[in-house]
């Protein structure tokens, strides 16, 4: 701020305080002075973040150096705004709309912007990219899809209000010259049943440069061609959702990239995709299933690289979820670099988590959702590491008998227990 490269309006902008820089924030807490506003030298102007209420003036003819404009936290931002904001600031780099669900589609001035690298329109109304999005050959990043409220298979009514917010995204519909855009590296979610199926995959195989892909619409007649080419030889994030009633369509499917080191698998019924040597790299597995079987934890257990590992599901066989592996009658040692495990169950009963003498040492972080399923507790005193338990959707009782649980086990440097509060369903 001192070199007047940053600067900012809040409640105590006036006339006299600063009217120039190279990047500005508009506070909540600024009172929308258009006086104010319209007496700035935008001249030097490249990035402008809004927080709170958004204005149509905001946007000025001489902000035509914009390269950074970001409205996620902005609010009220209208589809006429929009249409202004892509007319006059034609050298963009960098556009953000996540969350701005009143915008419903990109007009067509967006192929205008030839010079930008960014777009972000997730949990935005936008279902559908133009057709001229593939004349921006400078795109590295297109980042869609929107969260609705759904529930995985076969769930019950009770079933995790975070699921029923999040647990599917409905992936944008992509044009068919997607394939242009080969400076890709990140790209989803995208639909690939209404993107034109196996004609679109033909086209995401040409951006051999992706490092991150997203895509859902994933069902028993195009997975198939989906995983057969193993292209995308970069390919370090990978997140698959499948279609409704289609849960098994990867039973018999291997994952064919080496590089993966994310992996988001959502909408499964009982079996992982085949196992295989592809996977030594994986650091971070995130599943949604119906049931997870105990051969399921098997796989898991043998993925050498695994640092953080999510699961939802909405039964446990046996209601029992063993982290640990043995063999003739000897425990082996397994999830050795697990550093965060979460586990979410839609189940009402009672499920056992157990913890081997030689399984995640190196486990920092539990987080329990107990927002419909009751946890009892095994092993704990092995997790000579763990740091803190957080616990979603628990009341003050669970947690204080829980502090009591560890502060036997771990009697010198006991982990903290926290209550994490359920987002409110929209």
């Amino acid at each position: 701020m001192e070199e007047n490269l940053v600067f900012e309006l809040g409640h105590n902008s006036v006339l006299t305080t600063q009217r120039t820089g190279r990047h500005l924030i508009v506070l909540r807490s600024w009172d929308r002075d258009r006086i104010v506003f319209e007496s700035i030298n935008f001249s030097r102007l490249r990035s402008l973040t809004v927080f709170g209420n958004w204005k149509s003036f905001f946007i000025s003819k001489s902000m035509r150096l914009l390269r950074v404009l970001d409205l996620e936290d902005a609010s009220g931002v209208k589809q006429d705004d929009l249409d202004k904001i892509l007319k006059l600031l034609c050298r963009l780099k960098f556009l953000s709309l996540r969350g701005r669900s009143e915008i419903c589609y990109l007009p067509s001035s967006l192929g205008g912007l030839r010079q930008l690298q960014t777009l972000d329109v997730r949990h935005t109304s936008i279902v559908t990219l133009p057709e001229n999005i593939s004349s921006l050959k400078n795109l590295q990043y297109i980042r869609a899809g929107a969260a609705v409220q759904t529930s995985v298979p076969h769930a019950s009514s009770s079933w995790l209000p975070e699921f029923r917010r999040s647990s599917r995204l409905v992936g944008i519909v992509v044009p068919s010259g997607i394939g242009e855009l080969t400076a890709l590296h990140t790209l989803g979610v995208i639909n690939i049943g209404a993107s034109g199926g196996k004609d679109i995959m033909k086209e995401i195989k040409k951006l051999t440069q992706l490092r991150k892909l997203g895509v859902s619409g994933i069902n028993r007649h195009n997975c198939k061609s989906f995983f057969a080419d193993p292209g995308h030889v970069h390919l370090e994030s990978l997140l698959v959702r499948l279609d409704k009633d289609n849960q098994d369509c990867l039973d018999d499917i291997s994952l064919p990239w080496e590089n993966l080191q994310s992996l988001k698998l959502h909408g499964l019924q009982d079996k992982l995709p085949l196992a295989t040597s592809h996977l030594n790299k994986l650091r971070k597995l995130d599943l949604e299933m119906a049931t997870l079987q105990k051969n399921g934890i098997e796989f898991l257990s043998n993925l050498p690289e695994l640092c953080i590992l999510r699961i939802r599901v909405n039964q446990l066989e046996d209601d029992k979820l063993h982290f640990y592996a043995e063999l003739y009658g000897e425990q082996l040692l397994t999830f050795q670099k697990v550093k965060i495990l979460e586990i979410a169950c839609s189940s009402v009963r009672t499920i056992n988590v157990s913890f081997g003498s030689k399984s995640m040492k190196n486990l920092e972080l539990l987080k329990l959702d107990c927002s419909s399923a009751s946890y009892q507790l095994n092993g704990l005193n092995y997790l000579s590491e763990l740091k803190q338990v957080l616990l979603k959707g628990a009341n003050d009782e669970i947690k204080t008998a829980l502090e009591e649980r560890l502060l036997a086990d771990h009697p010198e440097t006991p982990p903290t227990v926290k209550l994490e509060e359920l987002p409110h369903s929209s």
